[in-house]
């Protein structure tokens, strides 16, 4: 649906203007009107070393809103021709190399602010249709909305509340991969051991009758509380001439403590030897 009045007007301006080297789409977020957007689209130029994308089919794209999704993005351009691929970032930049999936739990990012797009077309007609002035764009058509303000807050919380049973399941699956890993690993080496490689050399490791510990959290204290006592022992005693009068006035303290006591203990026996015939 067009937009009506000054605010189309205004799009429609706005689309011919050029911003160093940026082409204005014009964008609202639904059919009946409201404030108009501007997207920044330019072709993709990298240098050649640097470049990852096809830069004769790829689309820059700026101040995208942050509830654009991939797929919203992938959609609204596909109108200009078919889009093979869509990558969102937080800031222009060669992304993310192709490395396996990480987990949904862990990898959780807020979007925060205005996003920018790398939009793949299929051929270089696309994005070409893509640079050309543009009538107002709708992000959010009745048939496919897109959801903003509180709905999408409350989609935000609900989807950040972890789901106790999948993450257990998905903690199962990697303890579970990664014991195949150290087991072959383990298997691997045990096969290596004692055995001399091509030039006669035989690869010594920690197996044997005194593996290496694990350095856990309650290892690491015990450490720490050895090496204490290490050092507490290496320090030197009277080093001072006070300490080495303190230290004599307390062992003749002692020493007339224990002579007291002893004389107690004397009469006391002297006492219990006398002869008491009735």
């Amino acid at each position: 649906m067009a937009p009506r009045g000054d605010e189309a007007a205004g799009a429609r301006a706005g689309a011919d203007t050029d911003m160093a080297g940026f082409t204005v789409i014009p964008a609202l977020l639904s059919g009946s009107g409201g404030a108009a957007r501007q997207l920044l689209v330019k072709p993709h130029r990298a240098r050649e070393a640097a470049a990852r994308r096809p830069q004769e089919r790829t689309l820059f794209v700026l101040n995208l809103p942050p509830y654009c999704t991939q797929e919203s993005v992938h959609r609204l351009f596909s109108q200009c021709g078919p889009v093979t691929s869509v990558e969102l970032q937080d800031k222009p930049g060669p992304g993310a190399k192709s490395e396996a999936k990480k987990s949904k739990f862990f990898s959780r990012k807020p979007t925060e602010g205005y996003r920018v797009a790398y939009v793949v077309f299929k051929s270089p007609a696309g994005m070409k249709s893509a640079l050309k002035p543009q009538t107002p764009w709708i992000l959010s058509p009745s048939e496919h909305p897109v959801t903003t303000g509180l709905q999408k807050w409350i989609q935000d919380y609900r989807c950040s509340i972890t789901d106790t049973e999948a993450l257990q399941k998905e903690v199962d699956d990697f303890m579970k991969k990664h014991d195949q890993r150290v087991a072959a690993i383990e298997a691997r080496a045990g096969a290596e051991d004692g055995v001399p490689d091509e030039e006669g050399w035989v690869k010594v490791t920690r197996k044997g009758r005194r593996p290496g510990v694990p350095r856990t959290e309650a290892r690491n204290l015990q450490a720490a509380q050895r090496e204490k006592r290490k050092r507490q022992q290496r320090e030197l005693l009277n080093f001072y001439s006070w300490q080495q009068q303190d230290a004599k006035r307390e062992h003749i303290a002692q020493l007339r403590k224990k002579f007291e006591e002893d004389k107690q203990k004397i009469a006391l026996m002297r006492a219990e030897r006398k002869f008491k015939p009735y």
